[in-house]
């Protein structure tokens, strides 16, 4: 049996491969290759060998199965003693002492025909016996291989101890892998209608990943619902970790009132529908504790599709149930901030980080002479989490404890503030405004002065931020630069 080394390369992504393959056979070793990386190498005049040829078995199902042979596995999993030896060369089989695979970009091109079956397995085989086979899965690591190999000047040379670490590379990205596909799997559930009863819709949501429990009670979740009860579950999580009681009730994706409470899920519930009774009718309350009986019986006195709460209590939960259509959904706990935003756009997908930027008060900036007092800037902190979740151009006054009036989703800011100055209720708390953008004009600061705020947080920018301090400075506002946008498309 030949002791000539070999290498067996099968590649989607071949980035840097010609000059790897060209030096590998500079140190000696014979390359086996599958299709189209062979027809690569050979256009790149690299000597290569085809899988079918080195098995003597072809190619079949359309390319499906081309690397799993026993030829190929044994010469990658077996170990460098005499019994595997003999067995190999009792069956005329060359040990294979370096894997070079990476995969097809499943993550990229979520389908059926995109999940690698034999790269995996011989990522996985080549890496469970690094001992004796290097394993390479990622084109960056070409190079280094490259100097590994010549300052070692046989495979069997090679540290073990760098062996480990491409073994250990391989197998995170093979779990990472097969972690997208077992998303992709997930089994979608048909919903009755999409935003509209003329459209259909599913639900696909791994169970590791949803934000709540199977629903407690009520009719099957919407479309509209699941948009409504994740935004509600989001804007929760700003306030993770408070010991106040947080209720937030949301409509069409947008908070129509979110209050803090010292004293109940029921006292914030009240806070918040306080802000607007009249949009929340029909909406999503969520709460970050639990629903007890009194706050159960708060709730019976209004219309709503979805109560999200941390738990509920059995009484609660009994009182409930007069309402047989509710939906209640359980949250779970979970690190919401580090999940990624997908949508679809442009006839491909647009994908993104959360927004969750931590943001540090302590670095914000005031603008104006006057400074804002304990009370506004507690208020002003409250307000700014809101906006973060309400529809651009998005206004929020609120108090230290509840919001007022929202403005929200409108193509103009001065619009943005006469519908929340339009919501906001009479009051005789400190009234601050947040906007979830800079100010275009001074034209807002004099509305929002005429409303009654008294202190502003916005993030600066403008080429007219000059006239809109000096605006603030003329109604003797206090007005805070926060540095970050928080724009909600």
């Amino acid at each position: 049996m030949s002791s000539k080394k070999y290498a067996l390369i099968s590649v989607y992504d071949k980035t840097g491969l010609e000059p790897f393959a060209r030096k590998l056979i500079g140190q000696g070793f014979k390359i086996i290759s599958t299709g189209k990386t062979a027809s690569f190498l050979k256009e790149k005049k690299i000597p290569v060998e085809e899988v079918s040829d080195y098995t003597g078995f072809p190619e079949i199902l359309e390319g499906r199965v081309k690397t799993l042979h026993p030829k190929i596995h044994a010469g990658i999993l077996s170990r460098r003693d005499k019994v595997d030896q003999k067995t190999l060369n009792d069956l005329d089989i060359p040990a294979i002492d370096l894997v070079v695979v990476n995969l097809y970009p499943f993550e990229s091109t979520p389908t059926i025909e995109n999940i690698d079956i034999g790269g995996p397995t011989l990522l996985r085989a080549a890496a469970k016996n690094f001992e004796h086979v290097t394993v390479v899965c990622d084109p960056a690591d070409y190079k280094e291989t490259l100097v590994v190999i010549a300052r070692s000047g046989s495979d069997e040379a090679i540290p073990a101890s760098f062996r480990r670490n491409l073994a250990a590379k391989v197998f995170a990205r093979i779990a990472e892998y097969d972690r997208a596909i077992a998303d992709f799997f997930s089994l979608p559930v048909t919903l009755r209608y999409g935003e509209n009863p003329h459209q259909k819709a599913s639900w696909r949501v791994e169970t590791t990943q949803a934000l709540w429990e199977p629903p407690l009670q009520g009719k099957e979740l919407s479309y509209n619902n699941i948009l409504d009860a994740d935004a509600a579950f989001h804007l929760i999580q700003e306030f993770a970790g408070d010991s106040l009681s947080v209720c937030a009730i949301i409509k069409h994706s947008n908070p129509c009132g979110v209050a803090l409470s010292q004293k109940s899920s029921a006292d914030a519930f009240e806070k918040a529908l306080d802000c607007d009774s009249l949009s929340a009718f029909g909406g999503i309350v969520a709460f970050n504790g639990e629903v007890d009986e009194k706050c159960a019986n708060a709730l019976l006195k209004i219309f709503l599709e979805v109560v999200l709460a941390q738990k509920f209590s059995k009484k609660a939960l009994s009182l409930l149930s007069a309402k047989k259509n509710l939906r209640l959904l359980q949250s779970r706990p979970t690190q919401s901030a580090s999940h990624t935003l997908v949508r679809s756009a442009g006839g491909g997908a647009l994908v993104q980080e959360n927004d969750s930027i931590f943001e540090d008060p302590a670095s914000w900036q005031i603008k104006t002479k006057r400074k804002p007092t304990l009370e506004e800037m507690q208020a002003l902190q409250f307000a700014w989490k809101v906006a973060k979740h309400v529809k651009s151009n998005a206004i929020v006054f609120a108090s230290e404890d509840r919001t007022l009036g929202i403005g929200a989703g409108q193509m103009s800011r001065i619009d943005a503030v006469k519908i929340a100055e339009m919501k906001m209720n009479a009051t005789d708390k400190t009234v601050v405004t947040a906007s979830d953008a800079f100010f275009p004009f001074p034209d807002s600061i004099d509305a929002i002065a005429k409303a009654g705020a008294t202190a502003i947080i916005q993030p600066g920018g403008s080429l007219k931020d000059p006239e809109v301090i000096s605006a603030a400075n003329r109604h003797n506002l206090a007005m805070v630069f926060t540095g970050v946008r928080h724009f909600r498309h």
